[in-house]
């Protein structure tokens, strides 16, 4: 509910209601309009007007919003099995096997690996080159996407691109330079009806129901590890 842009367009008295509420949260759930304009020394119009920069019609929308994210911050986080489980019941299908196998032929073919990836999806794209060059195929990972590459490396090369969401803007931009340069690109993501997944020649998703805690995505990474791993384990296999 509170975006960096929603709070960056909070004049002065908007910001003292934010950070009452921020420091108050189970008491203001409960609290009346008036009330909370006279805790924090404004008019009942600036409380609603407070409201409706996050998106509530009034008062009790906000407050009805408020509890969610109170109970949603207190959800309890599952077994670490639960995901791994979820994960093979739902794609270790002949589809799955034969996308991943479809993914090691093209890049057998490539003279380059690059693998991109922000966050979480950064630290396993990193994984995904070590794992890959020490199977045999040499890759890079390219943390950044304004970091210059050689013109041997974008030849004839495959970019594989991680992304929980399959939205990161970091992700999509850095995917787009390396489509213009003619990379073809394979994306692992949770969904493939995302915009990196229809970017890519190859999608190969995993379709875990999404976790949070707090405000941070925990989902689990630990079918992006095996797609990975078994992308790379096919491909040695293909050039041996």
């Amino acid at each position: 509910m509170f975006s960096s842009e929603v709070i960056a367009s909070f004049n002065e008295l908007e910001t003292s209601i934010y950070n009452y509420v921020i420091h108050h949260r189970e008491k203001v759930a409960y609290m009346r309009i008036r009330e909370l304009a006279a805790e924090t020394h404004v008019s009942t119009t600036t409380i609603l007007r407070f409201c409706k920069k996050l998106g509530c019609e009034g008062f009790s929308e906000f407050k009805t919003k408020l509890k969610l994210e109170q109970e949603n911050q207190h959800k309890s986080v599952k077994s670490s099995h639960h995901p791994v489980l979820e994960f093979f019941e739902r794609n270790l299908t002949a589809e799955q096997e034969q996308l991943i196998l479809t993914a090691a032929e093209l890049a057998k073919h490539a003279d380059n690996i690059i693998f991109i990836g922000n966050g979480s999806s950064g630290i396993l794209a990193e994984y995904g080159a070590r794992y890959f060059s020490g199977l045999g195929k040499f890759s890079l990972y390219i943390k950044d996407s304004s970091y210059p590459i050689h013109s041997k490396l974008e030849n004839n090369s495959v970019t594989i691109a991680l992304s929980v969401s399959g939205e990161s803007h970091f992700t999509i931009n850095q995917l787009n330079q390396m489509k213009q340069k003619g990379s073809k690109v394979i994306s692992i993501t949770n969904n493939k009806h995302t915009t990196i997944g229809k970017m890519s020649d190859i999608n190969i998703a995993y379709y875990l129901t999404e976790e949070f805690y707090q405000y941070t995505n925990i989902t689990s990474q630990v079918p992006v590890v095996f797609i990975i791993e078994s992308i790379a384990r096919e491909l040695h296999q293909l050039n041996d």
